[in-house]
């Protein structure tokens, strides 16, 4: 039964343990997300050109890799509602077909991104930023199954309240990558020097690397080897797998759609030259790697909200939501001083703002730092909407809702204000800011929406799962 009792006493504890879900969550996504930033940062060592080469390819696997772990992170509200009902054999069963959904997702990415040359082609890319780009690819496949594996197993161990073991994973296998960047990439310690092809490669390993260790702690620490996925794994259920699809399609379309976005206006970027889409890049991984708080704080409402769906507890599960578009709306405006305080400081990071053969590139940055940290309160307040809504089951809407934002809205606002109106890069950014906010807009009215009607239902007919199906 959904309870009638919301006090300052709930409050209080629901704060604290979304603050036990989302802090680690964060930190590892930060962590996680510094291996791009690093990237970056060494990318501009070897050249502008690089930089722009490894941006781009960089970008374009993690818009597949995110899009399709989509699939995969629907165990996460599964085992939360499982979890919160105690019902030990069926998360199991969950996380079990989960693994078995990340293998057979895998061939067919590998085969994709191996052969990305002629879909970089298609957005008229310069030959010559794709032919750099094209190593970085051809290695960094390797590593398509363990870094689904890691998304399914992180969604996982947050459902049953494990998130803090995620943070010093990722640390481990961040600095392995950057180790491996920088052997690797710059030949150091006799091993050859392989530049984007390195960095391509000691990414691939990385996620070998988390995904073996998440896998050993998921099957030895005590509260989570009753749980034990592997148990009869070579039964595999057709059916459960068609329902992580079902829910998993739903998140997989709205990230493509997000990260979709993104993409696009990476392409666009490069329409407009090397020194553009360098400043462009220097700006996304700051933007990136500061949406990792977001992120990692969407994860956590998902288990949240999925554990009060689990006790047929809706007010509660409104409550987390609510707590949680409230944290990362004070968090992201913290983040918005910061860019705009030090913008140039920022820029320093990637590359020399002394040498004035950066001039241009620095004088591009500039200010789409300035329209980021007007971005990144309403990307904050979207993403962790969105993670509400899954936490919910509620997957279809929110990815026709940013179908609606990200393209009808930011990606035709991008392009108008870009190239119609000839505003260039700062066009560019400022469309897809505008998608952005009207996200934040749709997917916190969607919540507050569902969760009524939800909370009504349960009242009038006391009835739990029927409830849900909107």
């Amino acid at each position: 039964m959904t309870s009638n009792v919301i006090n300052k006493s709930s409050i209080s504890l629901e704060v604290k343990e979304f603050l036990k879900l989302s802090v680690p969550l964060a930190c590892a996504q930060i962590a996680q997300a510094a291996v791009g930033f690093v990237d970056t940062i060494m990318m501009g060592h070897l050249s502008i050109e690089s930089l722009a080469a490894g941006g781009l390819a960089a970008t374009t696997f993690q818009l597949i890799l995110n899009t399709f772990s989509g699939l995969v992170m629907a165990v996460s509200p599964l085992v939360a509602e499982a979890y919160g009902a105690r019902q030990t054999q069926k998360i199991s069963h969950i996380a079990r077909q989960g693994l078995w959904l990340s293998i057979f997702l895998a061939v067919p990415l590998m085969i994709l991104v191996g052969n990305l040359e002629s879909f970089l082609s298609l957005f008229q890319q310069p030959l010559d930023i794709i032919s750099l780009a094209n190593p970085y690819l051809k290695w960094i496949l390797w590593g398509i199954f363990p870094a689904l594996g890691f998304a399914m197993l992180r969604g996982y161990v947050s459902a049953l309240a494990h998130a803090h073991i995620v943070t010093p994973i990722v640390i481990i296998g961040t600095i392995f990558n950057i180790t491996g960047n920088y052997v690797l990439g710059f030949g150091k310690f006799s091993f050859p020097r392989m530049e984007l092809a390195g960095f391509g490669l000691a990414s691939g390993l990385s996620f070998w690397l988390i995904f073996a260790i998440f896998l050993a702690y998921t099957l030895k620490q005590a509260d989570l080897k009753k749980y034990n996925f592997l148990n009869d794994f070579v039964h595999i259920s057709p059916s459960l797998i068609l329902r992580l699809i079902r829910i998993g399609s739903g998140i997989a379309v709205t990230l493509a759609l997000e990260y979709g976005l993104f993409a696009i206006i990476t392409f666009f970027m490069g329409l407009l030259g090397a020194q553009v889409l360098a400043a462009h890049h220097i700006v996304y991984q700051t933007m990136l790697l500061l949406f990792m708080i977001p992120l990692g704080m969407s994860y956590a409402v998902t288990a949240r909200v999925g554990q009060w769906v689990g006790k047929k507890d809706f007010r509660s599960a409104r409550l987390a939501g609510y707590i949680a578009i409230v944290a990362v709306s004070l968090l992201m405006l913290s983040t918005a001083v910061i860019l705009v305080s030090f913008p140039k400081q920022i820029i320093s990071i990637f590359i020399d703002v002394n040498n004035p053969e950066n001039l241009s590139t620095i004088l591009i940055a500039l200010p789409m730092l300035y329209i980021v940290a007007l971005s990144q309160l309403f990307d904050g307040v979207q993403r962790v909407a969105m993670g509400a809504l899954y936490g919910l089951q509620d997957t279809q809407v929110p990815m026709l809702l940013s179908g609606l934002s990200f393209w009808v809205v930011g990606l035709s606002g991008s392009y108008v204000l870009g190239f119609t109106l000839q505003l260039g890069s700062i066009g560019l950014w400022i469309g897809q800011t505008i998608g952005v906010v009207f996200a934040s807009i749709l997917f916190t009215w969607r919540f507050t929406r569902l969760t009524q009607l939800i909370i009504a239902s349960s009242d009038e007919r006391s009835s739990g799962p029927d409830a849900l199906v909107i």
